[in-house]
């Protein structure tokens, strides 16, 4: 848990209280008030969407935005859609979470040695954010990255996300491939100071149709967990408490 004085802190309610994007603004408010039938009794967050977890993280995974009834519901990014599910469910299997579901954001999840956060905050329509909400937007990833600076591999969820991350980066003149390599999907770039993993978005399109299976989901956060050992193995300091 945050206190009310740390960075992350203040950065998550810069995040909350943003209002740079009308069009976002105002699907994310509408969701929240028209609901859909299965959530009906919710009382939706309706507003932009923080990351969280934990902020000694050495592994940070990196989604698109939140879904319209799922993170902009609960107010949690990943918590309440069956996306979340998927990735929840390889996190707890690779030792990065307490639990392998997570349905509300007093439901006591704990991520370990993990923060997730999106490239947009807002719920946008049709799950497609315009080139200057992605823009608008930087500003909270940038921050992220300087603030979570134990950060040693990223996993980024599908293309915009994995291009995200590289933009965020040049804003921060830290090193980028070039050319600028194409998503694949199980690939891992080492870009100096962290390493970037590129997995498929584990949303519904990409479930129900076998394009990412669980196994390869699973096999994304093992391969995260095998470079944090590498990374630490290789840390001068490694011998401290990290």
């Amino acid at each position: 848990m945050h206190s009310d004085t740390d960075p992350l802190t203040a950065l998550e309610k810069a995040v909350i209280a943003c209002t740079r994007c009308p069009r976002l603004r105002t699907h994310r408010e509408h969701v929240a008030r028209e609901k859909v039938r299965r959530f009906a009794g919710w009382d939706y967050w309706g507003k932009p969407v923080p990351g969280f977890g934990d902020p000694r993280a050495r592994l940070l995974v990196l989604g698109l935005a939140p879904a319209a009834h799922g993170g902009n519901r609960t107010g949690r990014v990943f918590t309440g859609d069956r996306s979340g599910d998927w990735l929840f469910r390889s996190l707890f299997a690779a030792g990065f979470a307490d639990r392998p579901h997570s349905e509300h954001r007093g439901d006591g999840l704990r991520l370990h040695d993990c923060y997730i956060t999106a490239a947009v905050h807002c719920a946008p329509p049709g799950n497609k954010p315009l080139r200057e909400e992605f823009d608008a937007c930087r500003m909270f990833l940038v921050r992220e990255l300087t603030l979570l600076a134990r950060a040693r591999v990223v996993v980024a969820l599908g293309q915009l996300a994995f291009r995200a991350y590289l933009d965020a980066r040049r804003a921060l003149a830290r090193p980028i491939p070039s050319p600028l390599p194409r998503f694949q999907h199980g690939q891992d770039l080492d870009l100096g100071d962290v390493s970037l993993i590129a997995s498929y978005h584990p949303s519904q399109q990409n479930t129900f149709t076998g394009r990412l299976t669980v196994e390869m989901l699973d096999a994304v956060f093992r391969r995260a967990r095998d470079l944090l050992s590498q990374a630490h193995l290789k840390d001068p300091t490694s011998g401290r408490i990290q």
